[in-house]
């Protein structure tokens, strides 16, 4: 898919946690949360970030999904997918995505979905969750995408992650 004319690229990723925010388990994830937002707010192409994304939803309410404390929601927004792609795979944001085998448990669906904006949207969690149901449901279309629908996006296929520890 191309991008059309206009419009700025959202991603939505969600997951949830091996153990409750304050565990040990899981600090090294907690604890990196801020500098690696820090991060892809100076990367070159980024627009937008939900407030406390990335972070466990113990109490934020932009980012709380199902009322669950070990719900992890990231929503951001780039101008084009070279960009995202360039700050998941070409930066220190890398090594947490490699490690997330040893926090997130495997999801019973998906956890990430695409989509485009208009320039100037910022999208809400609510928006995002449809969409990544939409995607479920109806696989990769213009509305809701992975990856592999983004005909510039190649980073992904030789830097996937491992698979996730089941519960």
């Amino acid at each position: 898919m191309v991008q059309p004319a206009g419009h700025n690229l959202a991603q939505l990723n969600i997951g949830r946690l091996v153990a409750d925010p304050g565990d040990p388990a899981v600090a090294d994830f907690v604890e990196a949360i801020d500098r690696v937002n820090g991060l892809g707010k100076r990367m070159p192409g980024f627009v937008w970030m939900m407030g406390g994304s990335g972070a466990p939803n113990a109490g934020n309410l932009e980012t709380k999904i199902d009322d669950d404390p070990r719900f992890v929601s990231n929503l951001t927004v780039w101008t084009d997918a070279a960009s995202l792609e360039n700050f998941v795979w070409n930066t220190v944001h890398r090594q947490f995505y490699e490690r997330r085998a040893e926090w997130f448990r495997v999801m019973d669906g998906m956890h990430l979905v695409m989509w485009w904006v208009p320039e100037g949207h910022e999208p809400t969690l609510e928006e995002g969750l449809a969409r990544l149901a939409h995607l479920e449901e109806q696989g990769d279309s213009d509305h809701a995408f992975g990856w592999r629908w983004l005909q510039d996006a190649n980073l992904w296929r030789t830097h996937q992650c491992g698979a996730v520890a089941a519960e």
